[in-house]
């Protein structure tokens, strides 16, 4: 388990014109990896199929944008997010990512694609702090649960202070 938790204190990074590509089914194990993922994730293509998305998560990234995540695909929406990830060696990478929900020939979601850009570095500096706090408030809870739940209220209420509609008007507006 310590392993899963290594960091190695770089960051890495990829080209401006490079997106990285994943489709996953509905549980979010990985169906698809273009070359770019396989490349910066540190994993190889046999590693990451199969495998839950998740086991890019940075211990940096708060839960609740996850939740957030999840909780707009399944409703068929899209979402779009500043994303820190966890190669498999330790760098981390940010990642501006659009996630979309695939639909199956009935019209009910089959899984989903992911399409991952390099983000802005003002961006990535703007989202850093609300990032922190997020995972302070979650670290501070006496279980995961409950510091997710708080985290979330207070990501909404947070996008809301701001005076954004939703947390995609926020992300758009970090993004200028």
């Amino acid at each position: 388990m310590a392993a899963d938790l290594f960091l190695s204190g770089r960051v890495r990074t990829f080209a401006r014109d490079e997106i990285i590509v994943s489709k996953t089914d509905r549980t979010g194990k990985i169906t698809y990896a273009n070359d770019v993922f396989i490349a910066l994730s540190g994993y190889s293509e046999d590693e990451l199929l199969g495998a839950p998305h998740s086991i890019l998560r940075h211990p940096a990234m708060p839960r609740c944008v996850f939740r957030l995540l999840w909780d707009t695909i399944e409703k068929g929406d899209e979402i779009f997010a500043y994303v820190v990830n966890r190669a498999k060696n330790g760098d981390e990478y940010w990642v501006f990512a659009h996630v979309t929900p695939n639909f199956g020939p009935d019209g009910g979601i089959v899984g989903y694609h992911s399409n991952r850009r390099v983000p802005k570095d003002s961006a990535v500096e703007t989202v850093k702090p609300l990032y922190a706090e997020l995972l302070a408030m979650e670290q501070a809870a006496p279980d995961r649960k409950v510091g997710v739940e708080r985290s979330y209220a207070a990501l909404l209420a947070k996008v809301g202070e701001l005076g954004f509609a939703s947390y995609d008007q926020l992300i758009f507006a970090i993004c200028r």
